[in-house]
């Protein structure tokens, strides 16, 4: 693939604080294609916000480059920024500025393609403009830094936890702001810990751990080839667990003696086998694919 057809690129990319022997970072070699959301997972310290500020060029590397629409993110830093819409994961506005003074003063830095665009999001995350950004809780001056980082319509969105602090509705709201900025052609560099948000809005993820990139994969595949199930299990009677345990491919975990949690990876009809002899009070799926798979990798376990 050329590089023109690529939004972000790493090669080799490194950093090692002074005065430290270890890397925060060592060898990245990554690729985020034009118009992909791109996940990057990890726990806290695995080298997500060192990344970003590399690619942001608010830190340089200790080896290795990185490119942003094919601009050098040291040298050819200015012209890269120009690309790009960039969300802090400890978001610093200036206090005494209200939301609207905020916006307005970051559009007069960089004019957005509409000016109508950044009343749009405002609408859609019932910003609070008014206010003093002091006065403002944690989930609204983060709708103010999306705002922010959207309102230009940039080529390319680096995102470091993104959803930190809204609730749920507002989170909704996010995630369709990624689609319809997705359908347009833009790239988005997401990092997150928040494993369920990223089955919902990204397209390919990779996992950092210990500043070295150890696995990528694209949802559909992961969902499709890899992933377990887990269900929430009650029995009339004492639940069958010698018969459980046979099942290939199972975890079980005893929360009563009536009443199991159930993981199971590949086809279930072995499952529905061993049920079909035994009174099932209720059987309830969980959601947690995903989220138990990367948490492997937390674990040092694959």
């Amino acid at each position: 693939m050329e590089t023109s057809d690529r939004a972000i690129v790493t090669y080799n990319l490194s950093k090692r604080y002074e005065g430290t022997k270890k890397f925060a970072l060592k060898g990245l070699d990554l690729d985020v294609n034009k118009g992909e959301v791109y996940g990057f997972l990890g726990p806290n310290g695995a080298g997500k916000s060192t990344t970003i500020r590399l690619l942001m060029n608010f830190i340089q590397p200790t080896a290795g480059e990185a490119k942003i629409v094919g601009y050098d993110s040291v040298f050819d830093s200015t012209l890269a920024k120009a690309h790009v819409g960039y969300l802090a994961g400890e978001i610093a506005l200036y206090p005494k500025m209200t939301g609207k003074q905020f916006l307005d003063y970051m559009s007069a830095l960089q004019p957005p393609k509409r000016a109508s665009y950044s009343r749009e999001l405002s609408r859609m995350f019932q910003a609070e403009l008014n206010k003093r950004i002091s006065d403002l809780s944690r989930g609204n001056r983060q709708k103010i830094g999306i705002i922010q980082a959207f309102m230009h319509e940039p080529d390319v969105l680096i995102l470091d936890e993104p959803t930190s602090g809204l609730d749920p509705l507002m989170q909704e709201a996010f995630f369709e702001l990624v689609r319809t900025t997705k359908k347009r052609g833009a790239s988005l560099f997401v990092s997150s810990h928040n494993l369920t948000e990223v089955q919902k809005m990204c397209d390919r993820v990779g996992f950092i751990r210990e500043g070295k990139l150890i696995a990528e994969q694209n949802i559909s595949d992961f969902s499709e080839k890899t992933a377990s199930q887990t269900y929430d299990i009650s029995f009339v009677e004492p639940a069958p667990l010698t018969q459980l345990k046979r099942l290939p491919k199972v975890k079980i975990k005893v929360n009563t003696p009536y009443h199991v949690t159930l993981r199971i990876r590949g086809g279930l009809q072995p499952l529905f086998q061993v049920l079909a002899r035994y009174k099932v009070n209720s059987m309830d799926r969980r959601d947690l694919a995903l989220e138990e798979e990367f948490l492997e990798f937390y674990r040092g376990k694959k």
